[in-house]
């Protein structure tokens, strides 16, 4: 038997306020995608924010659905969209944000694991990694450099 050590490095900032100017400008833009979320049901606000390498930001939020399954992520509605419109553009950096409506969200609320594997399809497409900083309504601000350090032993491809 063999053990196998996996590590990440993620930073965590204490609050929005001491992102750089660039990525802080893109977490208002999650912000303001996130209280357009469509969240009758779980009431759980989520908005995504995508800066792609023209320069382009692109905004996705929840889309709920009383048939659950049907409904759609925010960071999977920006990152289709961005490759629908823009598929040659690098996808370079994602902030996300969430908030429930009945409480404080103070911690930091990562991509759930669909999510992940859909940025990892396009990590993996592009060749590049997607840096995440993802928080919750207020409160510190996690940074990813990539996906992989958030969902190692990434399924892709490969393996089909």
């Amino acid at each position: 038997m063999e053990k196998i050590k996996i590590e990440s490095f993620l930073d965590v900032y204490s609050s929005k306020d001491e992102l750089p100017e660039a990525i802080s400008s893109l977490m208002d833009a999650a912000f303001a995608a996130r209280e357009r979320a469509y969240a009758p049901y779980s009431n759980f606000l989520v908005g995504a924010a995508l800066l792609l390498d023209n320069g382009e930001v692109v905004t996705g939020n929840n889309q709920e659905n009383a048939c659950y399954p049907a409904g759609l992520c925010a960071e999977r509605t920006a990152i289709f969209y961005a490759s629908s419109q823009y598929p040659d553009a690098k996808m370079l950096t994602m902030a996300i944000t969430a908030r429930a409506r009945d409480k404080e969200t103070t911690d930091p609320i990562p991509p759930c694991g669909v999510c992940r594997q859909a940025i990892a399809e396009y990590e993996i497409k592009q060749e590049a990694p997607i840096e995440l900083y993802f928080m919750g309504e207020k409160g510190k601000v996690v940074k990813s450099a990539s996906l992989e350090n958030i969902l190692p032993l990434l399924f892709t491809s490969k393996y089909l």
